[in-house]
């Protein structure tokens, strides 16, 4: 069984940073990809960005330039380093582990941007 805790997110003012952490555990497998979805009130759950176990990216055309995501697999922790924040963005954020026999979730973290 896999677990994923999320912490990181909270109230920033628009164009403010934030980053965002997600550790795992259990059996993850050496082989997986770790990412970040993001659910704003009446919408669909959506990707944000997603990491390879070796290291290849995917982001989604709207945080693109200003998300990052990164892992270090030694920790089995994902971040996604979120910079030039919009309104848009506000949402809650899920982690998501995905590998062989397995997709799995975090609990989620409130991502809010106002002023």
């Amino acid at each position: 069984q896999v677990q994923l805790v999320e912490s990181g997110g909270g109230l920033v003012q628009p164009g403010g940073s934030l980053r965002l952490s997600c550790t795992a555990s259990g059996n993850i497998f050496s082989v997986n990809v770790m990412g970040w979805y993001r659910q704003a009130p009446g919408k669909q759950r959506e990707l944000v960005a997603a990491i390879t176990s070796g290291g290849t990216t995917n982001y989604a055309d709207s945080v693109k330039g200003r998300f990052t995501i990164s892992r270090d697999n030694a920790k089995k922790t994902v971040y996604l380093q979120m910079n030039s924040l919009k309104s848009e963005d506000t949402a809650v954020y899920y982690c998501n582990l995905a590998r062989a026999g397995g997709n799995y979730w975090g609990q989620g973290t409130q991502v809010t941007v106002s002023s």
